[in-house]
């Protein structure tokens, strides 16, 4: 009996990708056992946090980094850096700040990920400003709000993240560069890790439990000062976010057997997607089609589009009916407002898949 059963908690089965509210993802036995390893004995914190910080930099091609409990307090840590730097009594002081404490985002940048991402801001001391409008926004207006009070620019890398009518990235970059300003981007659930330092950005937050298949945990990595005024933000906001000695092994195991996602893992993936359209045929009211991942990242899934006129159920109704099963099957519902279900492929382990197949053919098969 797994400690889960233990508890009298249900097993999932996570069809809906890398999500913290299905607790990340499931790591390997060989980081499992680094950090078994790790949880049986003694280390000085502050000394284990900067050589692993710096030995993931090296893995990265970062100058350094500092490992984190997640992306969302890389943010907070990340804004508070550039606000107060290493200067401890402005640390001490935050959230409160004042003076160079802005941190201008896009209006389509500022989501909701469970939490808003202003309020990550905030948490580090900064005064979010949006620039533009939800799906709309141009070089001249981030210009104009980069002005002298303009502590970081904080891009969002995200599916959540408007796609259309915003500025790329590269424009963002020149456009804070030319005033001397840092930028700070949040790529949690990104999976090229070295993209980002190599094209110069201050500080990069990723999540430890998405791409990188690490336990919960989270690395910040960028410009070798920056990185230091962000780990000296443990002596301030950093303080109830401090990641623990087996999270820092785990997180570092992952990134050693790290090596993205390739040709080979994204064609297996690809297969897995088109198998789960293909058990789904022939049922009434669905349309089934393989979709590409909305930040344009090499992810496929496979679109269960519900038309409620004709199916059994509605797109809320069956993901209800999925979710209270046991097993429970979670899948991806940003768009069920539309009566769209989304199936992703990537957490779901061997011979999950013919579960999650059977499970909504049931539910679409017989309704209520």
């Amino acid at each position: 009996m797994s400690f889960y059963e233990r508890l009298g908690v249900r097993r999932v089965i996570n069809a809906a990708g890398k999500m913290t509210a299905l607790g990340g993802s499931a790591v390997s036995p060989e980081v499992a056992s680094a950090m078994a390893d790790a949880a049986q004995s003694h280390v000085e914190l502050e000394e284990l946090m900067i050589k692993a910080g710096k030995y993931m930099a090296r893995l990265i091609g970062a100058e350094d980094a500092v490992p984190t409990t997640g992306a969302a307090a890389g943010i907070a840590i990340s804004v508070a850096a550039c606000i107060a730097g290493t200067d401890l009594g402005k640390i001490s002081k935050l959230p409160q700040s004042s003076g160079k404490n802005r941190i201008v985002l896009m209006k389509g940048h500022a989501v909701n990920f469970g939490a808003p991402v202003a309020s990550m801001i905030r948490l580090g001391g900064g005064v979010p400003v949006e620039v533009g409008e939800a799906n709309s926004c141009g070089r001249a207006q981030i210009e104009d709000a980069l002005t002298d009070d303009t502590a970081a620019f904080l891009y969002v890398k995200s599916h959540h993240a408007v796609q259309k009518g915003v500025v790329s990235l590269e424009e963002c970059i020149d456009l804070a560069h030319k005033r001397g300003i840092p930028i700070i981007v949040d790529a949690a659930a990104e999976e090229d890790l070295k993209k980002y330092p190599a094209m110069g950005i201050d500080l990069t937050c990723f999540s430890g439990g998405k791409a990188i298949l690490g336990p919960t945990s989270g690395l910040i990595c960028g410009k070798a000062g920056l990185i230091a005024a962000c780990r000296a933000q443990y002596q301030g906001i950093g303080r109830p976010m401090k990641v623990g000695k087996e999270a820092i092994v785990g997180l570092v195991s992952a990134l050693e057997a790290y090596g993205g996602v390739s040709p080979e893992r994204a064609a297996a993936l690809l297969k897995k997607a088109e198998y789960i359209r293909d058990g789904l045929q022939g049922i009434p009211g669905l349309q089934v089609s393989i979709v590409q991942d909305e930040a344009g990242r090499a992810i496929y899934r496979t679109e269960v589009k519900v038309d409620e006129s004709t199916a059994k159920v509605t797109a809320k109704q069956a993901i209800r009916l999925l979710e209270k099963g046991d097993p429970a099957v979670f899948t991806r519902n940003h768009y069920a407002n539309v009566g769209i279900i989304l199936v992703d492929p990537r957490p779901l382990r061997d011979g999950e898949e013919d579960v999650v197949v059977n499970r909504l053919r049931e539910v679409f098969t017989r309704g209520e």
